[in-house]
């Protein structure tokens, strides 16, 4: 019996040990999976693979905001992509680059030299306007080199190529301010008509070239041809930095004017660089004497204006003036379309932009109201259309249209369609003249909305009207 109770006693402890183990055991696993419930998870990396034509690029954030430096990788830091990721950073790998070597160049030099989102970020004709600014500029910087030698050697010395290049600079000065100030003075005209205006700069810097160049021929006119020289350069300078804006701000598609204007001005660094050195060989070589001059000049000059000419006609200038506005309204009544903006540029007149469209009404705009009309006249002709904001006067040749000073791009549209209307049916009815006007009128206003609308979808800024000078009335 005792060893039997003994025997009890000994099973009856261990299995009370080995419980109290099994319980211990089990409460510490109870307390592990608990601790592991409330513990989040460790963070895993976001990452995603992009494939744009042949490059594949590896992007992942990194939540530990540790920076890991790499020649593959590029690191951005992120704000606003998760909350639990405010102080990340965004790694860019590159996988694989299947772009051969020239493309990758071409690419590299399309995103130092072209607006960010080219060609989508920039208006049709940008790129031809492009190719032709920089070979006007290489153009006029080789042309630049020479005239300096020139003048340099008209004035009794015999620099080198690089001394001509240096003492550039210096010889823009003192008449050219002159011709700065009173160009200064038709700011007005060169907003509305900045491409003609353009060429006409171009057309001035290269017979103020062209005079530095000759002056050699009479060294005893040196101080003459120097200061006409630099007198007709210092207009060109004014008509060029002030159509510049314009020019700019009808390619911007995406109020990205400041990147097209930043690479533009780019372009024009790199180019005027490369033809001072073009220059700096011709001066050397071809150029050293008169006779290569009076042969290279002539030829770089023209190219110049070629250029110049090419680049104004790949503008899609979208503001209207008279000669655009003229245009639009001649192609709505012979063809019944409205020409957008791209369409149009190539029918604009560089070198007469004033010049008068028959099927446009044959209209004239801004002539001084007393040479327009009889101060006895006035009060008539201003009740004829009371509620409009022009005044329309029809003579033998063409028609003249006075704006009222607060007038807009509606009401010239408005005013040059009755016009357009007027001469078309007096053409085709032979009706008296307050006929048709009134005929006229009538059918502007059924055509006016619509076509408005439509003027407006194609791209066309109607707030405005710039006539430049014009004269206007107050009423």
């Amino acid at each position: 019996m005792v060893a039997a109770s003994t025997w009890f006693r000994y099973i009856a402890s261990k299995f009370e040990f080995s419980l109290t183990h099994k319980t211990h055991f089990l409460q510490e696993k109870f307390k592990m999976q608990k601790k592991e419930l409330y513990d989040p998870p460790p963070p895993v990396p976001v990452y995603w693979i992009e494939n744009s034509d042949s490059v594949s690029r590896h992007f992942q954030f990194e939540p530990d905001g540790q920076l890991s430096v790499s020649p593959l990788f590029t690191c951005y830091p992120v704000k606003h992509f998760h909350k639990q990721l405010m102080c990340s950073f965004l790694r860019v790998k590159i996988i694989d680059d299947a772009r051969p070597a020239s493309r990758r160049m071409v690419e590299s030099f399309q995103n130092k030299f072209f607006p960010s989102g080219y060609p989508y970020s920039v208006n049709e004709g940008y790129l031809r306007y492009t190719q032709f600014r920089a070979l006007q500029h290489f153009c006029s910087a080789t042309l630049s080199v020479l005239s300096t030698q020139s003048l340099l050697f008209a004035a009794g010395l015999r620099p080198t190529p690089a001394q001509a290049t240096a003492v550039s600079w210096i010889l823009k000065d003192g008449m050219q301010h002159v011709g700065k100030l009173i160009c200064s003075n038709l700011g007005s005209r060169m907003d509305s008509e900045p491409k003609s205006w353009r060429l006409l700069a171009d057309v001035l810097y290269d017979l103020g070239t062209g005079l530095e160049v000759l002056s050699p021929l009479c060294p005893h006119l040196f101080l003459e041809m120097a200061g006409l020289g630099n007198f007709a350069k210092g207009m060109a300078v004014v008509a060029a930095r002030a159509t510049r804006l314009p020019i700019y701000s009808s390619f911007a598609k995406e109020g990205n004017l400041s990147d097209l204007f930043a690479k533009g001005e780019a372009i024009s660094t790199l180019f005027n660089v490369l033809g001072i050195g073009a220059g700096i060989q011709l001066a050397s070589t071809v150029c050293s004497s008169m006779q290569g001059k009076l042969v290279v000049g002539p030829l770089l000059s023209l190219v110049h204006v070629y250029c110049v000419s090419e680049e104004m006609r790949a503008t899609p200038v979208n503001t209207l003036n008279p000669q655009r506005t003229a245009i639009i309204v001649a192609d709505f009544i012979k063809k019944g379309r409205i020409s957008s903006p791209a369409d149009l540029r190539y029918q604009e007149d560089l070198i007469f932009p004033g010049r008068l469209i028959e099927e446009a009404g044959n209209v004239k705009v801004g002539r001084a109201l007393h040479k327009v009309l009889k101060p006895s006249e006035l009060h008539q002709v201003k009740e004829k259309f009371s509620e409009e904001k022009f005044i329309l006067n029809r003579g033998t040749k063409w028609t003249d249209m006075i704006l009222e000073r607060n007038a807009t791009g509606d009401d010239a549209l408005r005013g040059w369609l009755v016009a357009a209307y007027a001469a078309d049916i007096e053409k085709s009815f032979h009706k008296h003249s307050e006929e048709v006007l009134d005929e006229a009128y009538e059918r502007m206003n059924n055509v006016f909305s619509p076509f408005l609308s439509e003027l407006q979808a194609k791209g066309w800024h109607t707030d405005r009207f710039l006539d430049g000078n014009g004269c206007r009335f107050t009423s």
